[in-house]
């Protein structure tokens, strides 16, 4: 085991991971960086969830890197095409030998005196320390340990196999099977279509709420119409800009007029699913467009399915489970061979690491988002985190570039260190994710807040942080900057 003395140190190798590294190398050509990573592949999020039909949930031109073009006609990609993107992505900009697979961090510790960051990570052989002048932390937000489950009553007297997405068994046998997806996020409408195609006999979506749901088109016209004349490059640009602009425009306009927004996603639906469906019933949530997050549904292969008769979505409460299925409280008796329990997942904000500073536990619960990427009172550390209204990768980005520009704006003045202070006089603020949804709600108590005013509040709002993360000054009057009396110099790779 070696121990890492570097510039910047990135935990996670996984979309957010490999970002920070490319532009790291393209803004911060200077500096020593490397990956250490928990697990023993890239991918992060798209190589721990394995259940079938797992796909990209936004358009791949706004989740793909703006360096690294998007060539699949599919718009709207399986998570093997993913996984496949991103390790070229890493070879082609030399991120594969800087990761360090089977690292575990554990905990972080700020030293003021020296302005470094100490690093434990476990692995096979025991503990290695690492010592880096600033933190990356591309860990997301989930819990990749376990999902959140539910003890349903009765749960062991059911005779058949019950599943969580999250853990999905390699090589589990649906054909031939009844099914029950308990849930209606992403994970639910995404397996729901894919196991109907593994040869399920019929899949019952059984929910609570019901879920928002959006029909868009698996592929890309103008992307691949315009292949024919212009460069991948090229393409990749336009399409991404023009993709950019219509989620934001669309988000904006169902947020202000909500009726709109309900109506014209109840319209969409019914042009997919048969005369008379109940979509009253079943895809009217009592809640307002986009207080949670939107599913989208590719080639309407969801409501297809529907209307085919091989799947159905019940929208009940479980009464309890018994030997053959799922009794409802209406009385109703679902029959199930295989449960799958897409019943959600936790957060697990900074990847459950202990982050100290001088020694003092960080409470990241109680702490403030500058930025939405740094933590208040928390030197030379970023926890990056995407949209819920758009492309992950769209925020990850620009957090990375502006990362970056920080690093190089503390050089230029001698500086050792940045750390966020919080300076409103709302002391209790409010959850950084601000999103009505089950995991969400689940997590609040974990997660750091956000204020009222920029930069402690997030925006979710891509040009505004375009303009202000890639334009705004990096000394807003927010950071302190300091020079520790015993730096450390940072030997190399």
């Amino acid at each position: 085991m070696t121990s890492l003395n570097l510039d910047v140190l990135i935990i996670g190798a996984g979309l957010s991971g490999i970002d920070a590294a490319v532009r790291l190398q393209q803004l911060c050509p200077t500096k020593t960086w490397a990956i250490v990573e928990g697990r023993e592949r890239l991918g992060g999020t798209w190589d721990l969830f394995r259940y079938p039909g797992i796909r990209s949930d936004s358009d791949m031109y706004t989740l793909a890197y703006p360096f690294k073009p998007w060539t699949d006609p599919q718009a709207i990609a399986g998570g093997q095409a993913i996984l496949d993107y991103l390790d070229d992505t890493a070879r082609e900009y030399g991120v594969h030998e800087k990761i360090h697979y089977g690292q575990r961090v554990t905990s972080a510790n700020w030293d003021s005196e020296r302005a470094q960051w100490r690093v434990t990570a476990q692995t096979a052989d025991g503990a290695v320390e690492h010592t880096a002048r600033f933190v990356y932390l591309g860990t997301g937000y989930y819990d990749y340990d376990r999902g959140h489950v539910v003890d349903f009553p009765g749960q062991d007297d059911f005779t058949g196999q019950i599943v969580h997405p999250q853990f999905w068994p390699e090589g589990l046998e649906v054909a031939g099977r009844r099914v029950v997806i308990i849930g209606s996020g992403a994970t639910a409408v995404t397996l729901l279509p894919a196991l109907v195609a593994d040869g399920a006999t019929h899949v019952s979506m059984l929910q609570r709420t019901p879920t928002y749901l959006m029909s868009l088109p698996g592929q890309d016209v103008v992307a691949n119409l315009a292949r024919k004349v212009m460069s991948p490059k090229a393409v990749h640009r336009l399409i991404r800009a023009k993709n950019i602009a219509l989620t934001q425009t669309s988000y904006q306009i169902v947020r202000r007029l909500p009726r709109l927004g309900r109506a014209a996603l109840a319209a969409n639906a019914r042009r997919h699913l048969p005369k008379g469906y109940e979509v009253e019933t079943h895809l009217n949530p009592p809640y307002n467009p986009w207080d949670q997050r939107l599913c989208v549904v590719p080639d309407a292969d969801l409501f297809e399915t529907i209307a085919a008769g091989r799947a159905e979505i019940v929208t009940d409460h479980i009464e309890r489970f018994d030997a053959t299925g799922i009794v409802l409280a209406s009385g109703r008796h679902l029959p199930a061979d295989l449960i799958v329990t897409a019943t959600g997942l936790r957060l697990a904000p900074v990847g459950k690491i202990d982050v100290r500073v001088d020694g003092r536990a960080v409470e990241v619960s109680t702490g403030f988002v500058y930025k939405g990427l740094m933590l208040s009172d928390v030197p030379n550390l970023a926890w990056c985190t995407g949209y819920t209204n758009a492309s992950w990768t769209l925020r990850a980005d620009l957090a990375a570039r502006w990362f970056s520009a920080l690093i190089n704006h503390l050089d230029s003045g001698g500086w050792t260190s940045a750390t966020p202070r919080y300076d409103e006089p709302d002391r209790i603020g409010r959850p950084a994710i601000d999103l009505t949804s089950g995991y969400i709600q689940r997590s609040a108590d974990v997660l750091p807040r956000q204020g009222s005013t920029y930069p402690w509040s997030v925006k979710q709002n891509y040009f505004y942080d375009l303009a202000v993360m890639t334009r705004g000054r990096i000394d807003d009057g927010h950071l302190e900057f300091a020079r520790a009396p015993k730096a450390v110099p940072v030997r190399g790779r």
